[in-house]
């Protein structure tokens, strides 16, 4: 589905490059003017070669004297042109970079804010593409308008004008010449744009399969897709090839109208004035003087294309992060109360929770009490609602219905930030950072010592496979730390969790990954982490939970049971029972 690019989001690109631009604007005027007034010694000192070309042809050696002041001016002029040029290069070339780096941070800053569901639905892959060619984008037309498109207003204007003075037939010939080509090009452009915007989306959508491919690596493997994702792959090269080909040939067509404009303007051009030196109206020099003016508005003219389509092709570049930007944050903090000392009493207030996509419930009309310290599982059924609890009361989703609260706080009512400062997470499957081993354990808690990282990772048990590495804890863990295996990993997640010391934690199936020996020592580390602490464990194992103060059993959203392990197993119906039976039995009632 092609894309509507309309005047808006051009706005939107203009607002967001001027706000990171307005930082540097002794540097953006800089360039300006040093550009300016190159481009008006373009024009003006052909004007003295003329007067030059006057005085030789005259055969009177009697002006030598002023031939050689011209030529002295000329040095001058062409000295000052060139200390004006680097200037312009010089400040152009700081303003783009503290300009783009500005961009980055810009874009970087706001897009990690976006919500969970956000990056649940874009690769990012593609979402690291479109930072770089939101700033590649500013670059590129930066360039084109301070290097060919202020220059090409002057230096045109300048010629137009001069000739004005000189010939004013000639003038009129040069200025008929250039409006018919920029009207021509500007127009084509135009009609060129929804395929430079088709090419761009094209080339986003291999970046992303890329992404996700290499991404997903092992499982291509493992599930031998290698010729699969192959052809797959291919058949969205190709697609991009055949968009891209039709995009380049329309710019080779323009160049074809362009050269043509050229080739017959200078030959009627040309055709006048030979008609004029016949009759004695112009002189040789003049003759010259048209000639080297001509060049020069041709080759400023020709580069209007390159403007014009690096004007559309930089905002069809930089359109998809400038509606990232301008996209709201789907969970906004609206802080009017701080979270402190929290004890870690978390309730559920008849909340209810829609998924917007398929508009089906996952919880509803959901309350809960959870004392400060108490430890509970949430078990169930797959679909039964354990992660969404989970992600709603780390407000990784907004809440259809009902209120949360901890310590009798409304969550809604403070920061994310503050709300999961308070809460440590130990997932079922922990990704990692490709960063040291002691960096990954002290994202727990990032202005922890060394030896605060280190405790914690002997308490999870890491200085066990830690040790045995020739680098150590400044091991790097590759990519979502796969260097590691599972339990590895796991233990990093629980190291973390207990450097950050949180007066609530959750604990997805936090030992699902460890072989029965890590597992017993993760568990002791566990019974003491925690200790005081309100927990929040997700169970799939239901081996791991017996010794809970609390199992709450969820279906369909609502609660169906409630109680301790002995009281759960000894109802007949109870699913609790059922899950239990299952799993102590080895699925032999159902075979």
């Amino acid at each position: 589905m092609e894309r509507d690019y309309s005047n808006l989001h051009r706005g939107l690109v203009l607002k967001y490059f001027w706000q990171a631009a307005k930082r540097y604007k002794t540097s953006f005027f800089t360039v300006v003017i040093s550009m300016i007034a190159a481009s008006l010694l373009d024009v003006y000192i052909p004007l003295q070669y003329l007067k030059l070309w006057d005085v030789l042809s005259s055969n009177d050696f009697t002006f030598i004297s002023t031939a050689k002041s011209i030529i002295i001016l000329i040095l001058i002029l062409n000295f000052s042109r060139f200390v004006f040029r680097r200037f312009s290069g010089y400040f152009l070339s700081y303003f783009e970079a503290s300009t783009m780096a500005s961009l980055r941070e810009q874009a970087f800053s706001y897009l990690v804010g976006h919500s969970h569901s956000f990056f649940a639905n874009n690769f990012s892959g593609s979402l690291t593409q479109r930072i770089n060619k939101y700033t590649r984008a500013f670059e590129k037309l930066t360039d084109r308008m301070m290097t060919d498109g202020l220059p090409l207003i002057i230096r045109g204007g300048g010629t137009i004008v001069a000739f004005y003075v000189l010939m004013p037939k000639y003038s009129l010939i040069l200025g008929v010449f250039s409006i018919a080509f920029l009207v021509t090009a500007f127009i084509y452009i135009r009609f060129k744009l929804k395929y430079d915007i088709i090419a761009s989306e094209a080339d986003s959508k291999t970046t992303g399969v890329f992404a996700d491919v290499i991404g997903n690596h092992s499982s291509v493997q493992l599930f031998t897709g290698n010729e699969y994702e192959k052809k797959r792959t291919r058949d969205v090269i190709q697609d991009q090839r055949k968009k891209t080909t039709i995009n380049w040939y329309l710019w080779e067509g323009l160049s074809t109208i362009q050269a043509f404009y050229t080739v017959c303007v200078e030959f009627i051009l040309f055709w006048v004035v030979l008609g004029d030196w016949k009759l004695g109206l112009v002189t040789l020099p003049i003759v010259v003087l048209l000639q080297s003016y001509f060049v020069r508005l041709a080759e400023s003219l020709w580069s209007f294309g390159a403007i014009v389509r690096a004007y559309y092709e930089s905002f069809a570049d930089a359109e998809e992060m400038a509606v990232i930007l301008s996209t709201p944050y789907e969970i906004m903090d609206k802080p009017t109360d701080i979270l402190n000392n929290a004890k870690g009493e978390v309730v559920f207030e008849s909340v209810t929770y829609v998924y917007e996509n398929n508009n089906s419930k996952v919880l509803d009309n959901f309350s809960l009490t959870i004392p400060a310290g108490q430890k509970v599982a949430i078990v169930g059924s797959s679909g039964a609602g354990k992660t969404t609890f989970v992600r709603l009361l780390m407000r990784l989703f907004n809440l259809s219905l009902g209120k949360i609260k901890i310590d009798g706080v409304d969550i809604s009512a403070i920061s994310q930030e503050n709300l999961r400062e308070k809460i440590a997470f130990v997932p079922q499957d922990p990704i990692l950072f490709h960063r040291t081993l002691l960096e990954n354990i002290r994202y727990g808690r990032r202005d922890a010592t060394d030896e605060e990282v280190l405790n914690a990772a002997h308490l999870a048990h890491c200085d066990d496979f830690i040790d045995a590495l020739p680098k150590g804890y400044e091991t790097y863990v590759g990519e979502r730390g796969i260097k590691l295996s599972g339990g590895e990993r796991q233990r990093v997640a629980i190291a973390r969790a207990i450097l950050k010391n949180a007066p609530i934690l959750i604990l997805d199936e936090a030992t699902s990954s460890l072989d029965s020996h890590s597992e017993s020592l993760i568990q002791d580390a566990l019974s003491k982490l925690i200790q005081g602490k309100t927990t929040i464990v997700i169970a799939h194992r239901l081996s791991t939970i017996r010794q809970m103060d609390r199992i709450i059993v969820l279906d369909k959203g609502k609660i169906i049971e409630d109680g301790v392990h002995d009281e759960l197993t000894n109802k007949t119906d109870g699913l609790y029972k059922k899950l239990w039976d299952l799993q102590a039995g080895g699925f032999k009632n159902v075979i």
